[in-house]
């Protein structure tokens, strides 16, 4: 087996599991069942109740369409630092809108941060394999 077929598994190992991980975080706590902490997170922001139920709703299709790019795109390093600076962004805001939930088991902190840390390994990954090319 050659090193670029090496390669090929674990990036597609990650691009799956964060296609999975987005699909999952925007399906089901946005628009599956509406959770209460992402529905405060936008009324933090000012937005009313209905208002921000509905904008729970479309940061879940956005999350699910993001998800999407990674199975797209499967040797685009521009997905993953897209990754990374979203990742970052929604971190800081938690931390204004809600810095109770960096407290909680499975928080923000911890998903976040792992999702950054595979982005940065597929980067890695990704710029090995155009060396082998």
């Amino acid at each position: 087996m050659t090193h670029k077929l090496q390669l090929e598994r674990p990036l597609r190992l990650i691009q799956i599991t964060l296609a999975v991980l987005w699909i999952y975080q925007g399906f089901v706590p946005k628009i599956l069942f509406q959770s209460s902490a992402e529905i405060a997170i936008w009324q933090a922001i000012g937005l009313e109740l209905h208002l921000a139920k509905i904008a729970v709703a479309l940061s879940g299709l956005i999350e699910i369409g993001f998800g999407c790019t990674f199975l797209i795109w499967q040797k685009a390093a521009f997905t993953h630092q897209l990754n990374i600076l979203g990742l970052s962004g929604l971190l800081l805001l938690i931390m204004c809108t809600d810095p109770l939930q960096l407290t909680t088991a499975f928080n923000p902190v911890v998903m976040n941060i792992a999702m950054i840390a595979i982005s940065m390994i597929a980067i890695q990954l990704l710029n090995l394999s155009k060396q082998q090319a």
